[in-house]
């Protein structure tokens, strides 16, 4: 019988597993079991036969939470459940729905005060500096694997708008970032990112939310970069990148700084409902496929966004440590 396996696969995390009759989670370089490896063999409580279980090896692991949510998955497709993990103070929760299956704890325990502490909702969450539903929504579906809710700037109508005065995008993700942080305690993400077309010099780079002008919309800013490159006629003179800088912030920790780039072109015409932005004119790769035609899903996976999320995700846990 061929049995599936399973991987996960990053520049800091490797993990395969197989679903198998007894449950184990070894490292391929470490005889000794670690603390996390034990907490990950507990998740097999989550099967209800005696008979089924699982085997990871861990070939790579920096993310405790990473190495949980892959078990999660492998069980959640061989059983048809739908596990999530919630962080909530310091604590790792296993639920499905409205119940909690699993509790893991640090190694040093955790106050009760902290864990019952009253908040305005259940589990931890990461407030993304942007009142962008369609950013926010991108965000959401990234870190939901690492156990963490989002909201945005839409639940804080109270907040200022931080203005964006820097030159590069880092500059203006710090500016988001950490004067939030700042101002409200709480553990904050900011974007800065924008397209960079080669032939105009890399405009309109962090001018691309306000290329048209202070009152720019999508609309317009799409079509002021159709007038910038009406005179370019050959495709492969259209070349462009999404760029995405990403900074994680918490009041009196150096913040987590992360970057990619997502490579393209820029089409004659607008095509696709998806997206926001210069989506309808970015072409994919070589793929002709406007940005704006792929699915939520189908994005967060190669997007300039999703690229330096999967950066940020790699960093996290050594951040935190910090």
């Amino acid at each position: 019988m061929n049995e599936k396996i399973y991987e996960y696969k990053d520049d800091s995390n490797w993990f395969i597993g197989r679903w198998t009759t007894y449950t184990a989670v070894d490292h391929f370089v470490t005889l000794t079991k670690t603390r996390v490896q034990k907490q990950a063999e507990q998740l097999a409580s989550l099967i209800p036969s005696p008979n089924k279980g699982f085997v990871v090896q861990i070939l790579k692991q920096q993310s405790d939470d990473l190495l949980f949510q892959f078990i999660l998955s492998l069980i959640n497709q061989e059983l048809g459940r739908q596990f999530e993990l919630k962080k909530h103070h310091g604590a790792t929760l296993i639920t499905e729905h409205d119940h909690i299956y699993h509790l893991l704890l640090p190694e040093d325990g955790l106050p009760l005060s902290s864990f019952l502490e009253q908040s305005s909702g259940f589990g931890d969450t990461i407030l993304i500096a942007t009142r962008n539903e369609g950013k926010t929504s991108e965000f959401r579906s990234l870190f939901k694997k690492l156990g963490y809710a989002v909201e945005n700037l839409n639940a804080y109508p109270d907040l200022p708008d931080i203005a964006e005065t820097g030159t590069t995008f880092e500059e203006n993700a710090r500016l988001k970032a950490e004067t939030i942080a700042e101002l409200t305690g709480r553990l904050v993400l900011a974007d800065d990112s924008g397209l960079k077309v080669d032939v105009l010099g890399g405009l309109p780079g962090v001018w691309s939310a306000r290329f048209s002008g202070e009152d720019a919309t999508d609309a317009s800013n799409n079509q002021k970069l159709l007038h910038e490159l009406a005179m370019v006629f050959e495709s492969k003179d259209r070349s462009a990148q999404f760029h995405a800088t990403l900074v994680l912030a918490k009041s009196g920790k150096e913040s987590l700084v992360v970057s990619a780039d997502w490579p393209g072109y820029i089409a004659f015409d607008a095509k696709g409902e998806n997206g926001f932005g210069y989506d309808p004119l970015f072409l994919v790769g070589e793929t002709g496929r406007r940005s704006a035609e792929l699915s939520l899903e189908e994005k967060n996976q190669i997007s300039h966004r999703a690229l330096a999320a999967k950066k940020l995700l790699e960093g996290f846990a050594a951040w935190q440590k910090q």
